[in-house]
């Protein structure tokens, strides 16, 4: 595989204006990021799922900034190359702009991340604006925001009246006026996604479960090999089932333990004889 070079925020800008998809998964740990920068992944999203697909919670509201820069760490370490982005946790950056610019700043200074991601359209856009004027890339997510699940609704598609989709188009446009360099639309109808991106000013859009019309895609990591047991949603899909993969190699190892069949003397080490002999008489 030749060598490729580090993805750079103009060579997004550039894919995007060309029409070249860009490709965009996320990733939580050291070996799982290095195979995806050497798949040529654009983009790696660090994202606050770890907390569902890394530590089992039912939610991504129990994680804290110390997980995220972590994990970020470990991935950065891992894909040298990729355009690496630390999602922001929960009330890392809703209870005020400081606290907005403080934890983004953490997430640069300690992970060596690319750029920052945060949830909410309007409200959250003075937070947006603040982490961009500090020099920091940061991207807005709009549709289904995970942390706020709850009062959405649950995980289910949003901006399926009028109404309600005329507010996530209004909010892409105030999020892209405070400074975002790119725009997550998550479970948005795709005609929407296409409204938002054929509006865009420079701001590259990203879909996830949003339909083809944004400037690349987003996907789960776990949802896209098999690798989350408890349910894999309708936007996924399997491009390879890893987890069906190592469940047979699991059950291979607790077969050939119980049976006797590994380790194999291919897989220890020996002594020679005279050595052996000679510890004998040593120990007596």
């Amino acid at each position: 595989m030749t060598e490729r070079k580090r993805m750079t925020l103009p060579g997004l800008v550039a894919k995007a204006a060309e029409g070249a998809q860009i490709t965009w998964l996320t990733c939580y740990d050291y070996p799982t990021a290095f195979l995806q920068d050497q798949a040529g992944v654009d983009m790696i999203l660090v994202g606050d799922s770890l907390g569902m697909t890394m530590l089992g919670y039912d939610s991504t509201l129990p994680v804290t900034m110390d997980d995220m820069i972590r994990h970020t760490a470990a991935v950065r370490r891992g894909a040298p190359n990729a355009w690496v982005v630390g999602d922001m946790p929960y009330m890392s950056y809703q209870p005020s702009v400081e606290t907005a610019i403080r934890n983004a700043g953490r997430f640069m200074a300690e992970t060596g991340c690319d750029a920052v991601k945060l949830e909410g359209g309007a409200e959250m856009a003075d937070r947006l604006a603040g982490i961009a004027r500090a020099g920091i890339p940061v991207i807005g997510h709009l549709g289904l925001t995970p942390q706020s699940a709850s009062a959405l609704g649950g995980f289910r598609l949003q901006g399926k009246s009028a109404e309600k989709a005329r507010k996530i188009v209004e909010d892409a446009r105030i999020l892209e006026e405070a400074g975002a360099f790119c725009i997550l639309l998550e479970l948005v109808p795709d005609r929407v996604c296409r409204l938002i991106t054929e509006r865009s000013a420079g701001c590259i859009i990203m879909g996830l479960g949003s339909g083809p019309h944004a400037h690349g895609q987003l996907l789960i990591y776990h949802d896209a090999f098999g690798l989350y047991p408890k349910f894999t949603p309708r936007m996924a899909k399997v491009f390879a089932d890893a987890g069906a993969l190592l469940r047979d190699g699991l059950a291979a190892y607790v077969r050939e333990v119980t049976e006797r069949t590994f380790p194999a003397p291919e897989n220890w080490f020996g002594m020679k004889d005279e050595e052996y002999d000679e510890l004998v008489r040593l120990l007596g």
